[in-house]
């Protein structure tokens, strides 16, 4: 069986590895000189589109779907690893052919779930990894929670070495949390009003992607973490009056009219958004990152979200077309603005 090698160099596997949450862990992985593979569907989007991400300079390539376990079965037939870091896994389907693929060829497992499994509404602040697991509001933290009690059975039951982190809301430069995304930033430089979720005054957690890497691959290699639980976030609460705030002044925009709006009722005109306000975005979520800090003593969140806004506003406004304003959702923003507003 492949050991776990703490503090050298590690062969490793992502599965996914250039996304949102997984590029900048993959590049610090390279940094630090770990020999890393990607497994994905060997599709990307072209160089000249407007959101094109840049390959992972460094790492190696194969080629599978994280949706089917017979093509990640023939990907990483006859291979051993010291790590496996699942991006993609989103079913407890998925993780129980996971354990059946790697159980005896990989030192550790990491299964990347997510905070929003954490009991809504919560009842007690800070969130620690203890926090009971249950949300009723969401099918997709539902799948996050039955995947983590399959992992869970298997290290308890077959040694299987499964690590699991839980990410809260982690972003990069193309990221916006805003009902309305880009829409909402266009309302904000044209002085319209924007929804604020809720009264505006429930807290709300974001971490940059950058920063969540440094924490994430340092539990790499560790055998401390295999058989145990890690969030990882930024230590800044911000509520979400402030984060609209920020990035309005972000945008060069003027002070902001923030209408509250309940979450269910902006989710029932965004249709897209629903769960995720219902399921999370309501709730306050503050964190205590003790845990993870105490394994990874580096770790320490440095971007400030207003340092983070001014990146994903510099990103968007260095292409016009990544700048779309989609009309459809404009109107219903209208229509909520109508509804709640003075």
């Amino acid at each position: 069986m492949a050991r776990v090698a703490a503090m050298a160099a590690l062969r490793v596997l992502f599965i996914g590895g250039n996304g949102t949450i997984s590029a900048a862990s993959s590049r610090l992985a390279i940094e630090r000189g770990h020999d890393l593979t990607l497994l994905n569907r060997g599709v990307s989007a072209a160089s000249d589109t407007p959101d094109a991400r840049p390959p992972i300079e460094g790492a190696r390539s194969l080629v599978g779907d994280a949706g089917d376990p017979d093509s990640i079965r023939a990907a990483v037939a006859g291979q051993e690893w010291d790590v496996v870091v699942n991006f993609r896994s989103f079913s407890p389907e998925q993780a129980a052919a996971d354990v059946e693929i790697f159980d005896g060829v990989v030192g550790q497992y990491v299964y990347i779930s997510s905070a929003s499994a954490y009991a809504k509404p919560v009842e007690h602040l800070p969130i620690t990894e203890s926090t009971p697991l249950k949300n009723p509001f969401w099918q997709y933290s539902r799948n996050k929670i039955a995947s983590e009690e399959v992992l869970v059975r298997a290290w308890r039951e077959r040694d299987f070495p499964a690590t699991i982190v839980r990410p809260s809301h982690t972003y990069d430069e193309r990221s916006i949390p805003i009902p309305g995304r880009w829409t909402a930033i266009d309302r904000l430089r044209r002085g319209a009003p924007v929804p604020v979720v809720g009264d505006g005054t429930s807290l709300w957690t974001l971490t940059h992607t950058r920063d969540f890497a440094v924490a994430f691959v340092g539990l790499l290699g560790d055998r401390r973490a295999v058989g145990d639980t890690f969030h990882i976030t930024s230590d800044e609460s911000l509520t979400w009056a402030q984060i609209t705030r920020i990035l309005a002044r972000a945008a060069g925009a003027d002070e902001p009219e923030l209408i509250p709006i309940p979450g269910r009722a902006i989710g029932t005109e965004l249709q897209d958004e629903l769960d995720g306000l219902v399921g999370d975005k309501v709730h306050s979520v503050v964190f205590d990152n003790s845990k993870v800090k105490a394994l990874v003593p580096e770790y320490t969140a440095t971007t400030r979200y207003w340092q983070g806004a001014a990146e994903v506003l510099a990103w968007y406004d260095a292409d016009e077309r990544r700048r779309v304003v989609d009309p459809d959702v404009d109107a219903a923003l209208d229509r909520l603005i109508t509804r709640f507003g003075s």
